[in-house]
């Protein structure tokens, strides 16, 4: 009943409607609640003055126009306001049960709901000059101006999808650190390095890379325990892939770590580097890591013609599903460092700048990616990453291949300095770095950081 006489006194006051069957005490009592509520829900004070020809029981009829109900008026001429506030102090504003066309209705008769006022323009501080705008018709920074704008228009997004985890293996039981490497271990092959795959796994990290510290009374001038089925590698494979069977494992094919001189070839009395000889024992090793069940192999010794030749290898053998990642330019950097600490493989001799490329040089990259090319890589691969950005570029415009950019340990290792020394915070400038090489153009990146990285990028501590 009483929803109806709201309905009715309503429409009274909206169309002046006469009606001639209504108690005029019950009309009363709802105009009262109905402006009581309006006032309180809506926060719209009215002036309601004497009530008068409300005598329904003498004249039968009830005079809509005898009520001077006066809505506030806004500051705004000629238009009456219904102020809306988007929240009050006790809780959510209640309906005013409405239908569309009432609404409508109201707007159409100038009933025009107010929402909030326009915020105040901001004070600039006192001394700031005061004159006309530059006509700048482009303004870039208004696509910058707030959180949700930026990531609308970021052109670059960074993932745990995105990264390949390097992880050192060697034969002991035991997790050792690695001096230079903060933060990274020699993991034994049976137990810490399956703990920290899982650890990896656990925040979207699902693809690593093997690098073996070989005993030394395993290592030759051939190299020869590099193909060895039995190998750490092949053992390691065979354990993760039964472990976790969708596991991506990237492996390193190359003889350093094998190599009683520590280069990535055989090596002549005479101190060269034997270029077809060693690609011979790469094929070998590729074909026997792939037999162990890994996804990707990935020649990163620089001898010319390799990629062609285990390419046709893996081919000989079955292997077509398994893929090639190159390193396509490699250079001859003093970035290495930490790395060749961390499987005990320095050169015994001399230096490797007769295989891997000179830092100086841009344009011979473009060498090196139209031979990996055209010899069957699927992957492209810079190394290092940041100091070489413009590199990245350059195979990521000349080449529709997946490119991958390794961020070496030497990057690392400096990163992680200046974060313990407090000169840099070391997980802003870790997004940043990874986010550096994805915007070059890299789509896979190699990084020590993908287990710390990861877990930023899913929120945790």
């Amino acid at each position: 009943m009483k929803a109806h006489l709201c309905h009715i006194t309503y429409q009274l006051l909206l169309h002046r409607r006469p009606c001639s069957v209504v108690n005029s005490s019950a009309i009363i009592t709802i105009l009262g609640e109905f402006i009581v509520m309006a006032s309180t829900i809506v926060n719209m004070p009215l002036n309601v003055g004497t009530i008068k020809g409300l005598d329904c029981l003498s004249h039968g009829k009830f005079n809509a126009n005898a009520l001077p109900i006066r809505p506030s008026v806004s500051s705004l001429p000629h238009r009456r306001m219904l102020v809306v506030k988007a929240s009050t102090n006790d809780g959510p504003i209640k309906k005013l049960g409405m239908s569309d066309a009432e609404c409508e209705a109201a707007v159409v008769a100038g009933n025009i709901p107010e929402a909030p006022p326009v915020p105040p323009i901001p004070a600039s501080p006192a001394g700031t000059p005061v004159g006309t705008s530059v006509d700048i018709r482009s303004r870039p920074r208004r696509n910058r101006r707030s959180p949700v704008l930026r990531s609308a228009f970021q052109e670059t997004s960074l993932s745990p999808a995105n990264f390949v985890y390097p992880l050192f293996i060697h034969e002991g039981e035991e997790d050792t650190p690695i001096g230079a490497m903060p933060g990274c271990y020699r993991l034994g092959w049976r137990h810490g390095l399956v703990e920290e795959v899982a650890k990896a796994r656990d925040v979207g990290v699902n693809s690593i890379v093997l690098f073996p510290k070989v005993p030394d009374a395993l290592k030759s001038p051939t190299g020869d325990e590099a193909y060895n089925d039995n190998g750490l590698v092949p053992r390691t494979i065979r354990l993760l892939k039964d472990k976790y069977p969708d596991l991506i494992i990237y492996t390193d094919v190359a003889l350093d770590p094998y190599s009683s001189d520590g280069h990535d070839g055989i090596v002549r009395e005479d101190g060269v580097i034997l270029n077809d000889e060693t690609v011979h024992q790469l094929c070998k090793q590729a074909v026997s890591q792939a037999r162990a069940g890994a996804d990707v192999v990935s020649p990163s010794d620089m001898m010319d013609g390799r990629v062609g030749a285990i390419r046709s290898a893996l081919d000989a053998e079955g292997f077509q599903h398994v893929s090639i990642m190159s390193y396509t330019a490699k250079y001859a950097s003093s970035f290495y460092g930490p790395f060749r600490e961390a499987l005990d493989s320095n050169p015994r001799f001399g230096d490797k700048k007769t295989y891997q490329m000179n830092p100086a040089n841009y344009r011979e990259a473009l060498i090196e990616l139209r031979a990996d090319e055209s010899e069957g890589a699927d992957i492209l691969l810079v190394k290092p990453g940041l100091p070489y950005l413009d590199v990245v570029r350059l195979l990521r415009d000349n080449s529709p291949l997946p490119i991958a950019a390794y961020q070496v340990s030497g990057e690392y290792s400096m990163i992680k300095a200046g974060g313990v020394l407090k000169m840099i915070d070391e997980q802003k400038v870790m997004l940043e770095s990874l986010m550096c090489l994805r915007r070059a153009g890299a789509d896979i990146i190699l990084t020590y950081f993908a287990l710390q990285a990861a877990r930023c990028l899913c929120g945790e501590k």
